[in-house]
């Protein structure tokens, strides 16, 4: 069944989601009256409380336990990280994760298909948490709805071992709309909010809020409602957004010592991805010059798509030619290929009709008929009890799932139907000494995975179809997920992990606070390949193993005078190795190598000044997999990073907001570095010694690009240096202003390093004007109509697409709070 995405429809849509708009208001009657919310951004230091205004909640007062375990402000805590809050997000007119660039030093996103899931850290693929604890994988199994989070967290290097195994890179931690107020007590009265946007290309987001007290009989309670419906549009040819979000999370005190927070998250999400251009050059990407032609037909029985049967029967193996074997070259780097070799060996991967013309950056691969459903379920529920002494043991369970199926007409097709259950016991204990003030945590947890995922990738052809033209009987393919036949994988299985970790934090009086933690997990996977459903049995039917591994954590920082704050951290994680839908590769469990780890080594320097106005830090890192034998090419590479993050921010006054960063970042794939090549689709530029590439375009050259260097190994599309800067001002009679820019080096868009992308600069801008309960905000994103690509999973696609970003886009929202 493919997903319509009727624009006629958005009227009633709107209507419908006024409707649950209305629903939320009417919670309200359950409620009780009191006092409202902390106004601006407030925390505590020495018994005494800080209160910023004109901050909107970006500098780190607050305590964020996302990073350690322990509730300590950025400024304390001994590790890159930066937080963004609801406020920034609204006054900059945040919508997505490619946005958080801008506001946080350190990241920069690879396109995954145009699906903003998750952010790529230190030049690699990041993790999602909610509320601390990992959800399942999303590199771009849907965005992530960043405008449901009260803050973000982005922390950068792998997690503290109270949270678990995971990646090198870093992770960014949603934590959702609470139902409390700062210091957590209940909020008195009951509050909300509800908008409206729109702007170009049709959008359509209507989103409302309201949390408060409550109380069923004498059990006083609060809650938190949030709902976001969007039916819009895209500026991209065959390309828009329906999607629906509910959140709920509620807490209460059972007794005066035992307290219950619980609630979750629905997303519903219906769109497409984006590949991007295909029949990539650099002469596409400085000038638009794009080649046309026609592939020729292999649909012989005439119902509108190229099945596996009849490609196999123009060419047996397919349409992707592995090195020049066929014409008795013998090899498979991407010079061995030759017009004569295509000519005389492949015949049929030649274009018809071949021409040139400037091509729209609205067309792309996605085709009428392409889809990406993902249904996304998020439960938690914390009991937490409060002992003498400062004694604290939290039970915290957590649910995440997914149902997922993805459709791309040039020949790729997924799904996953995976979950994950996790509960840990987190036993706490801070004692006070003359000497100072020392924490202690032990967590004993289980986490279970459950996945079942499957791929149909072997016969996916970007090139066949002309973009000027769009998809026909002769580019269009059949899909397993549309015949349910010949997938290239498919797995099902489950993996177990008891875990066992420990944490200290001893803050001395004369300055001194060490951190120290350590972990021990015990996993079991069990992974089956599905060989039913398969075009061809693997070399083995599954894989199983049990295997354990060691975390630990050592971090300092010392107080010096001035505000300065000097930290050094060392550290080692392990994480397993699953791929975009949660799965573990049988070949992988077979063979002992889906468990690996990574080391960081990181120092630098924070500082808070100006009465907690004024904070700046510098540090710099290098992270480095300890074994790279085995990777997911998706979401967990092994890599080696190396670079300096800082970052400032500024409220200058109750008017005035400043921020700003600089990243550089050089990242190497160990992988092909040890292998002294990486198997990789070949682009035109790649063929130097082919001089007509519509020879070949109708298929898919594939083989191996030779790493000869370390230069040779760096992952592309991540640019070497990266500056941003914000601003803010917000005049006493309403209106606020707000601006940011981000400035782009050049990168190469593939492994290869044939074609570069142009460095950019982007700039968005925003006015708000607030009267009463209404507030009135306009956004321009790339201000200037840069023309600017974003390179797409450089390591196998980066020389053969790339997909060209947004120009100047319009949007606005009206708000009411009540």
């Amino acid at each position: 069944m493919k997903t319509e995405m009727r624009f006629d429809t958005r009227r009633t849509l709107r209507r419908s989601a006024m409707a649950t708009a209305g629903a939320l208001l009417c919670c309200t009657a359950l409620t009780t009256p009191a006092l409202a919310q902390t106004a601006d951004e407030a925390g505590e230091e020495d018994g005494r409380e800080i209160v910023v205004t004109g901050s909107l909640g970006a500098l780190p007062i607050e305590g964020v336990g996302t990073v350690f375990g322990f509730d300590k402000t950025v400024t304390e805590t001994p590790r890159s990280v930066s937080t963004v809050s609801s406020e920034q997000m609204e006054r900059f007119g945040i919508t997505d994760i490619y946005d958080l660039v801008a506001q946080s030093p350190g990241t920069f996103t690879n396109s995954f298909f145009g699906v903003g899931g998750a952010l790529d850290i230190r030049g690699t693929p990041g993790e999602i948490y909610f509320r601390g604890v990992r959800r399942l994988d999303n590199p771009g199994n849907y965005p992530t709805p960043i405008a449901a989070a009260e803050r973000i967290d982005i922390v950068r290097g792998p997690a503290s071992p109270i949270y678990g195994p995971s990646k090198t890179g870093g992770y960014m931690n949603f934590v959702p709309k609470s139902a409390r107020v700062q210091g957590g007590s209940y909020m008195a009265s009951p509050e909300g909010k509800i908008s409206f946007t729109g702007g170009s290309w049709e959008k359509a987001d209507i989103a409302a809020e309201v949390r408060g007290p409550g109380s069923l009989g004498a059990q006083e309670f609060g809650y938190s409602l949030y709902a976001e419906v969007e039916n819009s549009g895209s500026y991209y040819d065959n390309m828009s957004t329906k999607q629906t979000i509910l959140q709920a999370a509620l807490d209460t005190d059972l007794t005066p010592n035992l307290r219950l927070e619980f609630g979750g998250m629905y997303h519903n999400y219906k769109g497409q991805q984006n590949g991007g251009w295909n029949r990539l050059t650099q002469d596409l990407v400085d000038n638009g010059t794009y080649i046309t032609g026609a592939a020729q037909s292999l649909d012989f029985d005439g119902d509108g798509q190229m099945s596996v049967e009849e490609i196999n029967q123009a060419i047996p193996g397919g349409l992707s030619v592995f090195g020049t074997f066929g014409c008795g070259g013998f090899s498979t780097g991407p010079t061995g290929f030759t017009d004569a070799c295509f000519t005389s060996a492949y015949p049929e991967l030649a274009l018809t009709n071949v021409g040139t013309a400037k091509l729209s950056r609205r067309k792309t691969l996605t085709g009428k008929d392409d889809r990406l459903d993902n249904k996304a379920t998020t439960l938690y529920a914390d009991l937490i009890w409060t002992g003498p002494g400062d004694i604290e043991i939290k039970n915290q369970m957590f649910y995440d799932s997914y149902e997922n199926i993805n459709e791309n007409s040039y020949g790729f097709s997924q799904f996953h139907d995976s979950y994950v259950f996790e509960d840990k016991i987190v036993l706490s204990k801070t004692f006070e000494t003359d000497a100072g003030k020392f924490a202690f945590q032990l967590s004993p947890s289980i986490r279970y995975t459950h996945f079942r995922h499957a791929e149909d990738f072997n016969y996916e052809y970007f090139h066949r179809v002309d973009l000027t033209v769009g998809y026909t009987p002769a580019s269009n393919r059949l899909l397993s997920t549309e015949c349910d036949c010949n997938f290239d994988t498919y797995v099902k299985g489950h993996y177990t992990d008891l875990a066992f970790a420990g944490l200290v934090d001893l803050d001395f009086k004369f300055g001194l606070d060490v951190t120290l933690g350590a972990r021990y997990d015990r996993i079991k996977g069990v992974s089956n390949f599905q060989e039913s459903f398969m075009e061809a049995p693997d070399a083995i039917s599954g894989g199983s193993d049990t295997d354990g591994a060691w975390s630990w954590s050592a971090s300092a920082n010392y107080k010096l005078p001035f505000g300065l704050i000097p930290y050094v951290t060392a550290a080692r994680q392990s994480v397993v190795i699953a791929g975009q839908g949660a799965e573990i590769d049988p070949f992988n469990l077979d063979g002992g190598t889906w468990i690996t780890a990574s080391k960081l080594y990181e120092a630098g320097l924070k500082g808070s000044w100006l009465d907690d106005r004024l904070y700046a830090a510098v540090s710099v890192y290098k992270q480095k997999r300890t074994d790279y034998s085995s990777q997911s090419m998706t979401v967990n590479q092994a890599v080696e990073t190396k670079g300096l993050e800082a970052e400032f921010r500024w409220a200058v006054d109750d008017h005035l907001l400043l921020t700003g960063g600089y990243t550089r970042t050089k990242v190497w794939n160990l992988t092909a570095l040890e292998a002294g090549e990486t198997f990789s689709f070949f682009g035109i530029e790649d063929l130097v010694n082919v001089a007509n590439p519509a020879l070949y375009l109708g298929g898919q050259p594939i083989g191996n690009i030779p790493i000869l260097t370390k230069g040779d190994a760096r992952r592309a599309g991540i640019p070497t240096n990266l500056y941003s800067l914000t601003a803010t001002y917000a005049f006493d009679n309403g209106l606020a202003l707000a601006g940011s820019m981000v400035a782009v080096d050049s990168v190469y868009s593939g492994v290869s390093q044939a074609v570069k992308l142009p460095a950019y600069t982007k700039f968005d801008v925003s006015a708000s004007y607030e009267t009463g309960p209404w507030v009135f905000r306009a956004v321009v994103k790339n201000l200037t109509d840069k023309k600017y690509f974003r390179a797409n999973f450089t390591e196998l696609f980066g020389s053969t697409i790339v997909l060209p970003e947004l120009p100047r886009s319009f949007q606005g929202t009206v708000s009411y709070k009540f």
